[in-house]
């Protein structure tokens, strides 16, 4: 973890609610993976007191991307934000995807509900990297919520969108349109971040189907490093539940560790 109090605000792009921010910081990107995250300072003073936990959405060279959607008060300072203006960020921290035997001739099929995709970008151009074969199941409640369709495209990444409303792409849930993907092939692997509802169905589909997936949780975090404890989730160890924290142990974790029923 590394703390970098003037990671300055080199690009700013906004669709309603949703904002991409892009930072000059080679301290925070030299050492960023795919699924962590930043504890970002909102504003110069102690009101909102905490930081927010902002997923990474990409890194590479002195720069690094967040996507986030403004869910409070916090978030809508961030939002607020110029470009120009400097950024006080903790990170990255939390223990990311793992994509050890994911390379040629492997296939990985991702999936984002909403802000959620925000970890997703910065995955699948790591995994295309490798080698392997990428596709990117992305679905929101209506157009408005996928702003990011034409930058994955742009990035060569396969994509597949949905929308609640049929208002574009394929007219139903993301996990729908997963499942009816899943009829007529399958991937080696696939990683999901969203709405609990949405990575619960996701990852008990991929048990169902004896399939390895990785789920990235999502929380309202205090400290962002594992001493506040207020992002706990119930997580399978040693077979038996228990609590642990989706900062420190996570925000990534196996489908098969996850215990919805008992959170």
């Amino acid at each position: 973890m590394r703390h970098d109090p003037a990671a300055r605000i080199i690009q700013k792009k906004t669709w309603g609610d949703f904002h991409l921010l892009r930072l000059e910081s080679q301290a925070l990107s030299s050492e960023a993976a795919p699924g962590q995250f930043l504890m970002v300072r909102t504003t110069d003073g102690y009101d909102p007191l905490l930081r927010r936990p902002i997923s990474l959405h990409d890194a590479g060279g002195i720069g690094l991307e967040i996507f986030f959607r403004v869910a409070g008060r916090g978030t809508a300072l961030l939002a607020a934000k110029k470009e120009g203006d400097i950024l006080d960020c903790l990170g990255p921290l939390g223990k990311g995807f793992r994509l050890d035997g994911f390379g040629p001739d492997k296939t990985a099929w991702l999936v984002g509900g909403g802000r959620g995709i925000a970890p997703l970008f910065f995955l699948a151009r790591t995994l295309l990297s490798k080698g392997a074969g990428v596709r990117v199941f992305y679905g929101g409640k209506t157009v408005s919520e996928i702003p990011l369709r034409e930058k994955f495209e742009s990035a060569g990444i396969l994509l597949d969108c949905s929308t609640d409303d049929g208002s574009f792409g394929f007219a139903g849930l993301v996990t729908t349109l997963l499942e009816h993907e899943l009829r007529a092939g399958r991937p080696d692997g696939f990683f999901a971040c969203g709405p609990d509802p949405m990575m619960e169905r996701a990852g008990r589909l991929a048990l169902r189907l004896g399939l390895p997936a990785q789920l990235s949780l999502e929380a309202i975090m205090g400290c962002g490093f594992g001493v506040c404890w207020s992002c706990v989730h119930r997580i399978k160890k040693d077979n038996e539940g228990a609590w642990r924290k989706i900062c420190e142990d996570g925000p990534v974790f196996g489908a098969d560790e996850i215990l919805w029923e008992e959170a």
